[in-house]
């Protein structure tokens, strides 16, 4: 798995599809984050922005190896596994720009009141949160389950949304859990968000591999 990780890697970087939501999440923060405002508050706006980044990551490792290529890497690693390395390939680079916007956001933010490292371990748990809600509406709105590419963006771009707005999201959950420990001067730690992130890309990236093995990838 170790090859296959560092094999997608490579391809993404060298395409260098990986630019344009890496510049569209750091547009994001750079307009949305403003020194001096509460740091829960700008740790929430970064996580949340991650979303579409992370969704749209996922799509480009997914989408980005030619079928050749693909045919004979599944033929000697095995289609899931293939799969499996796209998407974690494309959640691990959506983590670390979510790092590196919430990096941002506690070195601009106003901490006055918190605890450093509560406040620092709430924004990492809000990032991992989003970027896995991300990562699971990318591996569901991309091949094989969603072919064409026209398809794909829509698909993604409406679970983008729904994932902001809808109060069964964990990345809601999360991000309203920062904003309202900002009114109230708390740091939350959304361990409820996590562990509902963690089971929806679980299932996501279970059904995507699954449709992998039995479409071919």
């Amino acid at each position: 798995m170790t090859a296959l990780l560092r094999y997608q890697s490579a391809l993404l970087l060298r395409s260098q599809r990986w630019l344009a939501p890496f510049f569209l999440y750091a547009a994001f923060v750079a307009v949305g984050i403003q020194p001096g405002e509460p740091a829960l508050d700008s740790l929430g706006y970064a996580a949340a922005g991650l979303v579409p980044s992370a969704v749209w990551l996922v799509r480009i490792c997914v989408t980005g190896e030619p079928d050749a290529a693909r045919d004979c890497a599944a033929a000697a690693a095995g289609p899931v596994r293939v799969h499996a390395a796209a998407l974690l390939t494309g959640l691990g680079g959506a983590l670390l720009a979510g790092a590196a916007g919430a990096a941002v956001a506690l070195l601009l933010g106003d901490r006055a009141g918190l605890d450093p490292a509560a406040t620092a371990l709430a924004g990492a748990l809000a990032v991992a949160v989003c970027a896995l809600t991300g990562a699971a509406v990318g591996a569901l709105c991309s091949r094989p389950l969603v072919r064409r590419r026209g398809y794909g963006v829509l698909a993604g771009t409406l679970g983008s949304l729904l994932a902001w707005v809808l109060a069964p999201s964990p990345a809601r959950g999360a991000v309203s859990a920062l904003v309202t420990g900002a009114r109230s001067g708390t740091v939350p730690l959304p361990w409820t968000s996590l562990a509902g992130a963690l089971l929806l890309a679980g299932a996501a990236g279970a059904v995507a591999c699954l449709a992998a093995v039995r479409r071919g990838g």
